[in-house]
């Protein structure tokens, strides 16, 4: 049942990123392009975003435990440090330059746009070089 879940979680999310038109790299180009072809939709699509998943937090913080877990696990950092701000700013850089993310691009991917294989084979090698590397 776990999986199921998983699954059709993302099937959602998938779903959304397509029919909101946020696997479109110009959509999300013309978003932060304020001086330009502004679009306001993905302002649009955050907010609607937002709003499902307030509903979605209260909905599972009034419960005792996670349905598949026996606690919540919740990150005990809160610190801000050099780390996270570089991985940001990495982040928000790939993003305006490519107009894509991992999961639109993934969606992109999956829908049989084949110019989306370089972005998505450069994330899993950065994946990977950060395991290797970072995460010991």
């Amino acid at each position: 049942m776990r999986y199921l879940q998983v699954i059709l979680s993302g099937v959602l999310f998938g779903a959304g990123i397509a029919l909101s038109g946020m696997a479109n790299p110009a959509k999300v180009q013309n978003f932060l392009d304020i001086f330009g072809q502004w679009d306001p939709s993905l302002a649009l699509v955050m907010g609607a975003a937002l709003a499902v998943a307030g509903i979605g937090y209260r909905w599972v913080w009034a419960r005792e435990k996670p349905a598949f877990a026996e606690s919540f696990s919740l990150p005990t950092r809160s610190d801000i440090d050099a780390r996270l701000v570089g991985g940001a700013v990495i982040f928000g850089v790939g993003w305006g330059l490519s107009g894509l993310c991992p999961a639109p691009a993934l969606v992109a991917l999956l829908a049989g746009n084949g110019l989306f294989v370089v972005f998505a084979l450069s994330m899993l090698v950065g994946m990977i070089v950060y395991r290797q590397f970072f995460e010991r």
